[in-house]
């Protein structure tokens, strides 16, 4: 009677794919920034909204947060503030969305399956999801958070020195040229010659 395939496997190679439950505190780590994040949005929300119904103290506390710099005390809400104030909370949002596709897209990959396949919530690109696919995605995503620091930039650039818009720019050419590789190396690598014709 032979041994099952199950029983004669390598120790090595049980110890070394059991391995990737170490990345689960990781993840678990990534939900509490997640927590952080939710935290921080709701914060500056109510500051905005305190700082339109006159706050002196939440206005103060926004335009520190939000990096506008003037020569003087602003004394009320203004258009600029009110758009960097919105930028920074779809900052966050993107950053947010961010963490939730590395979340369950790396565990996924690289942990383990979530059995979400009857799940009315499951999101679409779940189903196709692998390292590629999960590269491209964080690639086009930090180029969003990238597009949205470089408009808050150019809305306050009169507060802001020419050499940080000059390498915020550079920056982000940087990012979407890094995007457009990771695409163009991940068509070419899953269009193989076979599929050519």
């Amino acid at each position: 009677m032979t041994d099952s395939p199950k029983r004669r496997r390598n120790p090595m190679a049980t110890i070394m794919f059991g391995s990737r439950w170490l990345q689960l505190p990781l993840y678990l780590g990534l939900i509490v920034a997640q927590g952080v994040y939710v935290f921080q949005f709701w914060t500056e929300l109510v500051h905005l909204v305190e700082a339109a119904f006159g706050n002196q103290e939440a206005l103060k506390l926004l335009v520190d947060s939000v990096g506008y710099k003037a020569d003087a005390t602003v004394p009320k809400l203004n258009e600029t503030i009110i758009m960097l104030a919105v930028l920074a909370l779809i900052d966050v949002v993107m950053i947010s969305n961010l963490l939730i596709m590395v979340i369950v897209g790396g565990y996924e990959t690289f942990v383990s399956r979530l059995h979400l396949e009857d799940h009315p919530d499951q999101p679409e690109w779940l189903d196709h999801v692998n390292a590629s696919v999960l590269k491209v995605k964080l690639a086009t995503a930090i180029i969003g958070i990238s597009s949205i620091h470089l408009l808050k930039t150019f809305i306050n650039v009169q507060n802001l020195q020419e050499q940080t818009l000059i390498w915020q720019t550079v920056i982000h050419l940087a990012f979407l040229l890094s995007a457009l590789a990771i695409a163009m190396t991940d068509k070419l690598l899953s269009h193989g010659p076979s599929e050519k014709h």
